[in-house]
């Protein structure tokens, strides 16, 4: 277990691949931990090193109270890829995870040099939907979630595998606190304005069936970044790279290596 103490919150992160590969962050949807990458990994291009953590509130992080800030989520990881020595990473953002791309390429070019948005949007849902889940997770607990979230995130015949209880069971054992800190910052969150300013490789990706973050509204924020591409992937949802972990991985390979970043 490395786990990188920051000063004001200790962070749980994994590398793998050489030391001196490009670095590819990862960073996870709301409701998961670094274990959601694991099918993927073995589907990307061989020299890569592959940087994933646990942000605030999830996994073996860390868990302040709640609330929490965009803010505070794009200095945790800010500081964590100061702390690895990481320059000009590929940074690939998931839901949340792709906000937390869209500020910190804001804040600190040096850090990322390409960006994949995946299933992710500068605004995700309205601020009264976000605060009526966190009410509910208070009251009743995330087992009171789980269900409708499933659905947003798999396609019928995703939920009816023997995969789908993973990462049910993921959501579920996410701290209670962590999980209504992140949802608090994602219901403050508007980056249409700074986003649109970006100029550096980006790649977005949606699903055809994703019910959280539907390919028109992630397509809308992937067009803000001018010169960016679009990939929709079919009979997915909101974790598409479990679901069609080849032709997920295959983007983004060709991603890496179309913009040079395939090789040191």
């Amino acid at each position: 277990m490395q786990t990188a103490d920051l000063g004001h919150i200790h962070l749980h992160y994994r590398i793998d691949g050489p030391g001196d590969g490009v670095p590819v962050v990862f960073s996870n949807s709301l409701g998961t931990d670094l274990r959601l990458w694991d099918p993927l990994l073995p589907h990307l291009a061989p020299g890569l090193r592959i940087i994933r953590y646990d942000r605030r509130g999830h996994g073996l992080s860390d868990v302040p109270d709640a609330p929490y800030s965009m803010g505070q989520l794009v200095r945790d990881t800010e500081a964590l890829l100061d702390y690895l020595n990481v320059r000009e990473c590929v940074f690939v953002g998931l839901s949340i995870g792709g906000m937390v791309a869209q500020g910190l390429a804001v804040k600190r070019p040096d850090l990322i040099r390409a960006m994949v948005l995946s299933n992710t949007a500068a605004r995700i849902g309205t601020a009264e939907i976000w605060r009526e889940r966190e009410n509910l997770a208070r009251t009743q607990g995330l087992p009171a979630l789980v269900d409708a979230t499933m659905e947003r995130w798999f396609t019928a015949d995703f939920r009816a595998s023997p995969a789908l209880p993973l990462w049910r069971n993921m959501f579920l054992s996410t701290p209670l606190e962590g999980w209504v800190g992140c949802a608090e910052a994602i219901a403050g969150t508007d980056f249409y304005s700074t986003t649109a300013g970006l100029r550096l490789p980006t790649l977005g990706i949606a699903g055809d069936r994703d019910g959280s973050t539907p390919p028109d509204l992630v397509r809308e924020t992937v067009d803000l970044v001018h010169g960016s591409e679009f990939a929709l992937l079919r009979r997915a949802g909101h974790l598409p790279h479990l679901e069609q972990t080849a032709a997920y991985a295959e983007r983004v390979n060709r991603f890496i290596q179309s913009h040079g970043l395939g090789a040191r």
